[in-house]
């Protein structure tokens, strides 16, 4: 059973921290993100979503679940990647209401070129800050908490 929390729970100590390590990091991945690709991070998880899927393309339903969005957060997000050409949308031929959101040539460029500033942001801003053991200890702690029951 889960014990009652109060303001002074030390256990609130290290969600508060989780929180605003997250948020940090986030926030100058972003940052560095649309100073030097001038793309945001939305975005460029769009395009890394849609890059590793088989056929490079999700149904709008699957990529609003990779994003953890809403459907219509998807929707809206995708209609600025059609609108500059880094995303189609395709009809899905066995079911004519549902719709592939499917990266384009222009999209998989964008990303390749994105890339590097993202992933030296992940490094410098958390990976690299962090021990070998203390990253694996991480994801095995954190594993524990999104693990399905």
């Amino acid at each position: 059973m889960t014990q009652q929390m109060t303001h002074h729970d030390p256990r609130l100590t290290a969600w508060r921290t989780f929180l605003r390590t997250h948020a940090r990091v986030v926030r100058e991945l972003e940052r560095e993100l649309q100073s030097e690709q001038q793309l945001a991070l939305t975005d460029y998880d769009v395009l890394v979503q849609l890059a590793a899927a088989h056929d490079r393309r999700l149904r709008m339903s699957e990529l609003a679940d990779a994003l953890l969005l809403s459907r219509s957060g998807a929707t809206r997000l995708v209609d600025r990647l059609v609108a500059e050409g880094l995303v189609e949308r395709l009809t899905c031929e066995d079911d004519r209401r549902g719709q592939w959101a499917s990266l384009t040539d222009a999209g998989y460029r964008r990303l390749r070129d994105a890339s590097p500033t993202h992933l030296r942001g992940v490094a410098e801003h958390f990976l690299d800050r962090l021990p070998p053991d203390d990253l694996a200890t991480l994801e095995r702690m954190l594993g524990r908490v999104i693990a399905e029951n």
